[in-house]
């Protein structure tokens, strides 16, 4: 202990060197902004480099906490030696310490073959030596992933308490580019509302194609523009939800991730699963209307003040399984899509009257 007190004096005495090792989620790397953010302010003039896929760098840059973004292309379920081993000949002698958010041991090498000084994570997969500043993960006191990403960045002590303040996730916006993809996508300029219907961990966490439909419906013929956002593999869930229904656009594999970023923030509000885009649209300051099935709004949450949970908390839920273990879903089936426009409507300021 008295050995990371020391470097705990030293850091808060002259700016360091940060290197963290991020998540592989779109969600998570968006929560990782608050470790970003704790140690900017514990450390002022500190900088952060992050170690992450290649796919994370249009969300990174969003970010102005992050000064460098140290790509790491292997691919899901690759070892990837001599792809970390290179990069970390590329970071050796930049860095003071290294935080490395995953659990697993490869996602440990790196900052061990930089030969950064202080490697802090939490004890797991017998990373005995790649991690020499271990910590213990005491789930009750860290019950969400955002607190043990920020508890990370914290001296082990305040850490452990698990009482310490969460700054929250705050993407920077590109209007240039949010006008160039409006005008690009033909959309219109009266008030949106995002769905995001994709959730890549798994169908058990997928509100029913049926049910965002009929809200878009209903949605278009209240006046709002309704723009359906994920990537390639939604498509077809994006031409469910919009196909002969004016007013409402299947952009699901037409935009980039920074795309996304701005689209989203020229929303009024969201409905979207618990999915990484659910926490980008936290990220930019939309209203966000989440829907939880299988997982829970406890561990996961959007990172915002102005965000409703839509979850019915029934005895099986949640299970955190990728598909429904019962084959019904109910956890989300009985979620109707009335009681989600609802609440949209609640929140419109008057209805569609103008972006809030």
């Amino acid at each position: 202990m008295a050995e990371r007190s020391e470097g705990v004096s030293q850091a808060a005495s002259s700016p360091s060197s940060i290197l963290v090792v991020g998540p592989s989620w779109v969600g998570d790397m968006v929560m990782a902004q608050s470790l970003f953010k704790t140690l900017k302010q514990r450390e002022p003039g500190s900088r952060i480099g992050v170690v992450a896929p290649g796919w994370s760098k249009p969300i990174l840059e969003r970010m102005e906490e992050v000064d460098e973004v140290a790509s790491l292309e292997v691919g899901h379920g690759e070892f990837g030696w001599s792809t970390r081993r290179a990069l970390a000949r590329e970071l050796r002698g930049r860095f003071d310490r290294a935080i490395v958010l995953p659990r697993s041991w490869k996602s440990a090498l790196v900052p061990f073959l930089a030969r950064i000084p202080q490697r802090t994570g939490f004890t797991g997969e017998q990373r005995y030596g790649l991690i020499n500043d271990r910590r213990s993960l005491d789930k009750a006191a860290l019950d969400q992933t955002v607190k043990r990403f920020v508890a990370l960045g914290l001296d082990a002590e305040t850490a452990r308490r698990g009482d310490f303040s969460i700054p929250r996730p705050r993407l920077r916006v590109d209007p240039d580019n949010q006008a160039q993809q409006r005008e690009r996508l033909g959309l219109a300029t009266c008030p949106a509302i995002g769905m995001m219907p994709g959730a890549e961990y798994g169908p058990a966490k997928q509100w029913p194609l049926g049910h965002f439909r009929e809200l878009a419906g209903r949605l278009a013929a209240e006046g709002f523009e309704v723009r359906v956002l994920g990537g390639p593999k939604d498509a077809a869930a994006g031409s469910a939800i919009a196909e002969g229904q004016a007013g409402v656009h299947n952009l699901c594999g037409q935009t980039r991730l920074a795309d996304a970023v701005d689209l989203l923030a020229d929303c009024q509000q969201v409905v979207t699963n618990d999915s990484g885009l659910m926490h980008v649209a936290a990220g930019v300051g939309c209203r966000v209307h989440a829907l939880y099935g299988s997982s829970s709004p406890a561990y996961t949450p959007p990172l915002t003040a102005s965000a409703e949970i839509h979850y019915l908390a029934l005895n099986c839920s949640p299970c955190f399984e990728r598909s429904c273990p019962l084959g019904h879903t109910h956890c989300l089936v009985q979620l109707s899509p009335q009681r989600v426009l609802a609440a949209v409507l609640a929140n419109a300021g008057g209805g569609a009257g103008g972006r809030s």
